[in-house]
């Protein structure tokens, strides 16, 4: 299983990608929309965590442009973000992400949400 970790953050994407890797995913990073999008074009992942804030191209604008090409369909796109009004959340949900997490969170809350987008994630996590 392969994600992408995008995140303007540098710590966040450390948290982030040893949380992944220690649930058996290899994990590429990026730090904006647009770096997400040639990391996409080098391997497509299993699942994207995006952040909303980012410069050059937000979490939702990538969302967007990840949705309009069908090469990426079949990849799982979770929103790991500060937003959390009702009406951010609704509008990644109806832009094509297919969760949504609020940060602060935990390892459990990720794990958690991988397995409802149907990822086996190790037990031993």
């Amino acid at each position: 299983m392969r994600a992408l970790v995008v995140d303007d953050s540098k710590a966040v994407r450390s948290i982030l990608t040893r949380i992944l890797a220690d649930i058996g995913f290899g994990v590429a990073q990026a730090a904006d929309g647009v770096e997400a999008l040639s990391e996409l074009r080098k391997a497509v992942p299993d699942v994207a965590l995006l952040d909303w804030n980012m410069p050059n191209l937000n979490g939702l604008e990538l969302v967007v442009a990840i949705r309009r090409q069908g090469a990426y369909d079949g990849v799982k796109l979770m929103m790991v973000t500060t937003e959390s009004e009702t009406q951010q959340m609704v509008r990644a949900l109806d832009a094509g992400a297919d969760e949504y997490v609020m940060k602060p969170f935990t390892k459990d809350v990720i794990v958690d949400k991988l397995e409802l987008l149907g990822f086996p994630v190790r037990q031993d996590a």
